[in-house]
């Protein structure tokens, strides 16, 4: 008989327009055969990427009383996965769950920079408030951006960064987390990822030149879910990566970009095969 799906609690924001964060990744996880809990962080009318100022709701409150609630049932979180937190206090509400539930795998996607500068509203404070919660994380898969501001580097960005350099990226940010894939690295005709922790790597494929919302949350949901079926860090980089090329591919050049690519085309290719 099929066994029962893995949970994995995902603290993230929810956006009602634009494919990103729990809008990407709950149906991915969904279809890989695990189930996924959404905790979102704050609710927007539209993710922040050049569609105007949002309505927006802070879920603070609710995300303190949902974790509570998930106690009293008695549930058991085989993962948490966290993403956007944008203050202080969200910090600390993915730091209670990772309290709350010591013993799951706990995956950190620090949403706070890209393009060599963090996000408005992203303070200092803030910033060293998610590094301290990447130190309580299994894996944490920055982008290069981010990388470097947990590292206390420069947020510029290198024109090209080379294998060597990518690995010993990857290498220094074991000292925060076991676990570290960094990804979105320029490698010239190519755009790679580099991991570290388990054996180091580095995957590579063919840079295409579009730049989509949402991509990371993608990358992330499809690792999380590679990893809770088994599957060593580097080969859910690899299938992580490959599918989000597909999926840029996949979307027509006359698509507006700002709603991000057309992923759901795709993902039955994510399903596992069935049990009999």
């Amino acid at each position: 008989m099929p066994t029962e799906p893995k949970k994995v609690l995902c603290i993230h924001d929810l956006s009602g327009a634009g494919r990103c964060s729990l809008a990407v990744i709950l149906p991915v996880l969904a279809v890989m055969g695990v189930q996924p809990v959404a905790l979102p962080t704050m609710l927007l009318s539209t993710h922040t990427g050049g569609l105007g100022a949002p309505a927006r709701l802070d879920c603070e409150a609710y995300g303190h009383a949902a974790l509570a609630h998930y106690r009293e049932l008695g549930l058991a979180f085989d993962c948490i996965y966290t993403g956007y937190l944008g203050s202080e206090a969200l910090v600390d509400l993915a730091a209670e769950a990772f309290r709350l539930w010591p013993d799951a795998l706990k995956v950190v996607d620090p949403v706070m920079a890209d393009g060599g500068r963090p996000y408005s509203g992203f303070a200092p404070s803030v910033i060293d408030k998610v590094r301290d919660l990447c130190r309580q994380a299994s894996l944490i898969l920055p982008n290069l951006t981010e990388a470097r501001l947990l590292l206390g580097l420069d947020p510029a960005l290198p024109d090209v960064i080379s294998d060597g350099e990518a690995l010993d990226l990857a290498g220094r940010l074991t000292g925060l987390a076991g676990r570290v894939v960094v990804t979105g690295l320029p490698m010239g005709k190519f755009v790679g990822c580099a991991g570290a922790g388990d054996e180091p790597f580095v995957v590579r494929h063919l840079h295409i030149d579009r730049s989509f919302p949402g991509t990371g949350d993608l990358f992330g949901a499809i690792v999380t879910g590679s990893l809770l079926r088994g599957n060593v860090l580097s080969a859910a980089a690899d299938a992580a990566a490959g599918f989000v090329a597909q999926a840029i591919q996949q979307t027509p050049r006359t698509a507006d970009t700002r709603f991000g690519v057309w992923f759901e085309p795709l993902l039955p290719r994510l399903a596992p095969m069935p049990e009999f």
